[in-house]
């Protein structure tokens, strides 16, 4: 998977889990947790969600991983 794909399929799932966050909100460095406030069952549905559009499963062990949106897209580069 390509580095704007992966970065629009995360983005396209952070707006299905939490609708109301503004785009300039899912800078690289947002921590999901911390700075767009997901808490764990919207990061749970993330994971999910990403799983379902892109066929790449994030298993729990991975999840330090892809704490931060750019640390998600580089996983769906190397995985996807």
């Amino acid at each position: 998977m390509k580095d704007q794909d992966a970065r629009q399929a995360v983005q396209a799932a952070i707006r299905l889990v939490a609708p109301d966050l503004e785009p300039e909100d899912l800078e690289g460095r947002a921590r999901l947790r911390q700075d767009l406030e997901l808490d764990s069952l919207d990061f749970l549905r993330l994971v999910e969600t990403i799983a379902q559009s892109t066929g790449v499963d994030i298993p729990e062990r991975d999840y330090p991983a892809v704490a931060t949106v750019d640390g998600l897209v580089s996983y769906l580069v190397n995985r996807g």
